[in-house]
């Protein structure tokens, strides 16, 4: 298998300060360290970088099986190195492969082609792609919508920076990112589906469905993970934002899963049909006035879990407060493990998504 390989030089002050920090801060992610001499060798699932140092500068060779792997594998080490030396503000420049990659592998321009309101609140905007396909696995939920800024006539594109880190032409004008679901997919129209809740107070995302017409054109990076963990009993959570995540999965667990999904709306309207072949009762709560996150924290604490060695699953997304309440619960009463629950925090009641994301 042919091996795509990649090389920097790093001038630094103190490079084997850095080379230490950066080891231990990746080892928190999930990677291997290896140590041989002076050199270490960091492995990931499917790429490696060996790392040396002298002086005053790092050197890295990096290598993996593809070019969409070696972006990836240059963008983190880049970043973190950046992060890591903070005033230091070294130059990184790679040579070797992937040099000619002009626009992130994980990049790519959707039209949209139908716009239509599931309910008062909730819009469907069907997208097409020519590789819609990279978000069929349920290990591929989610995905970053650009959201132009306001001023340009025109979208600005990402491209690749020759430091491995994604570049803009105006970054002062950079477009913003918002998360979202895949709802669905149709591989053979090659269109995915995803759905936008509508408030009042519109955020960018919102702002955006609100003025989607057919032929509309955005960018998007993914897909990104967060989705279906195999289990016997599972417990779904969430409110209007996780609705669609939620409908996703209960739509693809096999009929001998069950449990229970309990999903949070303003009031009756906002009620959908949610399909699914497993076993799961599917509790709505109606909001009707009170405050996010209030009835979903109570009913999950009512849910009795399984025991006599059952594989529990719990999945859960909601307002940052009660995201907060929902995984102490679960982590520090119930016992469950980093492996048995998910919990995320869609949004922050009273804050704005940008302003949310500075406050965390």
């Amino acid at each position: 298998m042919k091996e795509f390989v990649t090389q920097a030089r790093i001038a630094l002050a103190d490079p084997d300060t850095l080379i230490v920090a950066f080891c231990e801060h990746m080892v928190e992610h999930g990677a291997e360290v290896e140590t041989s001499g002076d050199e270490r060798t960091v492995r990931f699932d499917r790429a490696h970088a060996r790392i040396s140092h002298d002086t005053d500068a790092i050197y890295i060779d990096a290598s993996a099986g593809s070019l969409e792997d070696l972006y990836f594998l240059r963008l983190t080490v880049a970043s973190h190195i950046i992060e890591l030396a903070k005033d230091d503000a070294p130059i990184i420049a790679w040579t070797g492969d992937g040099n000619e990659t002009g626009r992130p592998p994980n990049f790519q321009i959707l039209e949209v082609k139908a716009v239509r309101d599931v309910t008062p609140h909730m819009r469907r905007i069907t997208f097409a792609g020519e590789h819609v396909s990279r978000f069929a696995p349920m290990s591929a939920l989610h995905l970053n919508i650009m959201i132009q800024h306001p001023d340009l006539a025109a979208p600005q594109w990402p491209r690749v920076g020759s430091n491995g880190l994604v570049a803009w032409e105006d970054p002062a004008r950079r477009p913003s990112l918002r998360k979202y679901t895949v709802r669905a997919l149709d591989l053979a129209a090659r269109t995915l589906d995803i759905d936008f809740v509508l408030h009042a107070d519109a955020g960018p995302g919102s702002a955006f469905a609100e003025a989607a017409r057919p032929g509309d054109r955005i960018g998007i990076f993914g897909p990104g993970g967060g989705g279906l963990v195999e289990a016997d009993w599972y417990l779904l959570a969430g409110d209007e934002t996780a609705l669609p995540a939620i409908s996703r999965i209960l739509e693809q667990l096999p009929a001998t899963a069950y449990g229970t999904a309990l999903i949070e709306v303003a009031d009756a309207s906002e009620i959908q049909e949610v399909e699914t072949k497993a076993a799961i009762s599917i509790e709505w709560l109606c909001r009707n006035g009170s405050a996010p996150g209030a009835l979903l924290t109570e009913a999950v604490r009512r849910v009795h879990l399984p025991g006599d060695g059952t594989r529990v699953f719990v999945w859960a997304g909601c307002e940052f407060d009660a995201f907060r309440d929902i995984r102490a619960y679960l982590r520090q009463e119930r016992g469950l493990t980093k492996h048995e629950h998910l919990v995320v925090s869609y949004w922050r009641s009273g804050k704005s998504e940008d302003q949310a994301r500075a406050g965390e």
